[in-house]
């Protein structure tokens, strides 16, 4: 794994921060082909390339070193049950699959990008740390982000209660909103 670790080091060394320049709601990504043209020209420079599979229901990343075959891998599930406002199943595993290239790839090479808006809520107060929920209070912004994208089908309830401790009261609200 000398030769790949090595090249991916002088890779990262060299790559510049991408530019999220695509608009989406409410926060702006860096899409498939600005991260390639930026990523493509310098892993040639330093002997390394990659794939990414559809393996079952994960996408598989590989990056390898062209002239020893030295290899690292991730594997990432691709989210089932997700609706999209609008989108139909097709469209929604295309949206999915599209986002975990992005990050896979980003995450397996140590690309970074500017200013991570993707959350698109500003963040609050940290959370308590017996829980490490953050609070989710109707004041608050993060209420009115989360139940945009509630109601959007951008999330589900069941991701919205993953990172946030939700009161009874703000929990039925959300519950209420999307029946």
């Amino acid at each position: 794994m000398k030769n790949l670790f090595k090249a991916l080091a002088n890779f990262q060394n060299e790559v510049p921060v991408i530019l999220k320049d695509t608009q989406a709601y409410g926060y702006k990504y860096a899409d498939l082909p600005a991260v390639f043209s930026t990523i493509n020209p310098l892993l040639k420079k330093h002997g390394l390339g990659f794939t990414q599979l559809i393996n079952g229901m994960q996408v598989k990343t590989i990056v390898f070193h062209i002239d020893s075959a030295e290899q690292i891998e991730s594997n990432t599930d691709i989210p089932q049950g997700v609706q999209l406002k609008g989108m139909n199943d097709f469209q929604v595993l295309g949206s999915a699959i599209t986002y975990i290239r992005r990050y896979a790839l980003s995450s397996i090479l140590g690309l970074v990008t500017d200013k991570d808006t993707d959350a698109s809520g500003e963040q609050t107060k940290e959370a308590p740390k017996e829980t490490g929920k953050k609070p989710l209070m109707f004041e608050t912004k993060d209420y009115n982000n989360c139940y945009a994208k509630l109601l959007e089908g951008a999330i589900t309830l069941a991701t919205i209660k993953q990172h946030y401790s939700l009161s009874t009261e703000v929990e039925k609200a959300l519950k209420n909103a999307i029946n």
